[in-house]
């Protein structure tokens, strides 16, 4: 059938972005439930949620090149998302950066879950933007134009 080698990957995508939303609002529901609310109004609670998204989609698509570039499917299922627990645990968003060791902070304070995370909190709970909201999009724009292209050359490779 002719059609874009893209294609599959991109509604593997499309359909995650899907399932990333209805989670995302399922979470949000049971926070407003049990009294959750933004405090910056509805325009921050949005940009909140559509960065969030595009984290997910970000993680997404370097979760599709590790699965196509892997050739054993054992091993893709123990590597998995290994490679994402490092990111999230040192990062800001399970405790305070500066509860860390001063040679982890450093690490902690310039890797885009931390700076993502950081972002997503301010609009959320209106505070100042700790970090400007640029840095979030180019961490996130250049992961996706890092990884999207590698797991397109690894699809064909693969197909």
């Amino acid at each position: 059938m002719p059609m874009a080698r893209s294609a599959v990957l991109l509604g593997r995508l499309t359909a995650d972005t899907v399932r990333l939303v209805v989670t995302l609002l399922v979470i949000l529901g049971v926070g407003y439930a049990v009294g959750f609310r933004f405090h910056g109004g509805a325009v921050p609670g949005l940009l909140m949620m559509m960065l969030g998204v595009a984290l997910g989609v970000t993680i997404c698509t370097v979760s599709a090149y590790v699965g196509l570039a892997v050739k054993d499917e054992e091993a893709v299922s123990s590597f998995g998302l290994v490679w994402l627990f490092p990111l999230s645990f040192v990062s800001s968003a399970f405790v305070p950066v500066q509860s860390m060791p001063g040679w982890l902070q450093a690490f902690a304070k310039n890797q885009p879950v931390t700076i993502v995370i950081d972002e997503m909190r301010s609009l959320a709970l209106g505070g100042p933007l700790v970090l400007h909201a640029w840095q979030s999009a180019v961490w996130l724009v250049g992961i996706v134009a890092v990884f999207v292209p590698l797991a397109v050359r690894a699809y064909r490779r693969a197909s």
